[in-house]
């Protein structure tokens, strides 16, 4: 078996259809039905995946009674195959808007105290300029915006990159740390209690994100680096809204990034607890892929969040 060269695309003769072809296969994992979606006869979805195999020198799915599955090397083809399709589904998107008058489109996905503060302001002066482009906002924690980055769905990201993937893939422009704070309802019990102790916060129920959630790490290291025990009654929930709900019907705890706080916590309903001991997450930042060019919406939209951060770094000092 010999190694692939840098154009064996061309002599391998791989063409759109067996991208098509790949994700069918993958999702429907039965060659009838893979065929059937794309309206093709089953011999012929057959003889294109074969022919493919025989002039890569390498099986892509393995084939049993019950269909067929993707191998490693079918994985590689699959994922891809995705990649290449949304990128050229995207290219039908901005050359549409190009043709109706549009500037384009860029999905931008963003963890959640960026969104509030950074990116709408970014979004509102990119939009003085570029009056008609159409930009979406996709908010989520990092382990669920890198995958997606990857595969072609966001253009770019405001997040960190988790454990488990490869950094050399990213372009990583680091914008800050998150400060947490605890967030309780206007006259909950511990609004009086001087000093606030994590004891005396503990018995009281909590509403976080699941295990595993970066700003549940940090509170769970927290209690243990004091020794005290993490609360016993805790909600999960990565939606920020659900939380504070309950923390308004309640005496739930949750905690929040500070700029959620100050623009969600209204003071006649909702208090921020004097806790002594800064909290913060590791930094996030702007992420793109290494190897992808942004469309110029996006990279006029890149180009103005980096132009904030640098303007609101100059302020701070």
């Amino acid at each position: 078996m010999g190694m692939l060269d840098e154009e064996w695309f061309l002599n391998t003769r791989l063409k759109l259809r067996h991208l098509q072809l790949f994700l069918a296969l993958d999702e429907e994992r039965n060659l009838h039905r893979a065929a059937v979606r794309l309206g093709m006869s089953q011999p012929a979805a057959s003889k294109l995946l074969t022919d493919l195999e025989i002039r890569l020198e390498v099986r892509l799915f393995e084939r049993h009674a019950r269909g067929l599955t993707p191998n490693w090397y079918g994985e590689v083809m699959v994922r891809h195959a995705r990649n290449m399709l949304s990128e050229l589904r995207h290219t039908g998107e901005e050359m549409n808007a190009l043709r109706i008058g549009n500037a384009g489109t860029v999905t931008i996905g963003t963890v959640m105290a960026p969104a509030v503060t950074l990116l709408t302001s970014a979004i509102e002066r990119v939009h003085r300029d570029l009056p008609a482009l159409k930009i979406g906002v996709e908010v989520d924690v990092s382990k669920a915006l890198v995958p997606r980055l990857l595969e072609g769905e966001l253009d770019f990201a405001i997040t960190r990159i988790p454990a488990g993937f490869q950094a050399e893939h990213f372009v990583f422009e680091e914008i800050g740390e998150e400060d947490l704070c605890f967030v309780c309802r206007q006259g909950h019990p511990l609004t009086g209690q001087t000093p606030l102790t994590l004891n005396a916060m503990a018995a009281y129920p909590w509403s976080l994100q699941p295990v595993g959630g970066l700003m549940r790490q940090r509170v769970d290291s927290l209690f243990l680096h004091h020794g005290v025990a993490p609360p016993r009654q805790i909600v999960d929930t990565t939606d920020v809204l659900v939380s504070l709900a309950l923390v308004d019907k309640s005496d739930t705890i949750t905690v929040t990034t500070r700029e959620v706080a100050e623009l969600l916590c209204a003071p006649p309903r909702f208090r921020v607890l004097p806790f002594s001991e800064h909290l913060s997450v590791q930094p996030y930042g702007l992420v793109s892929l290494r190897q992808r060019r942004l469309s110029p919406g996006a990279s006029a939209l890149m180009t103005t969040l980096r132009e904030l951060i640098a303007h609101t770094r100059i302020a701070a000092r």
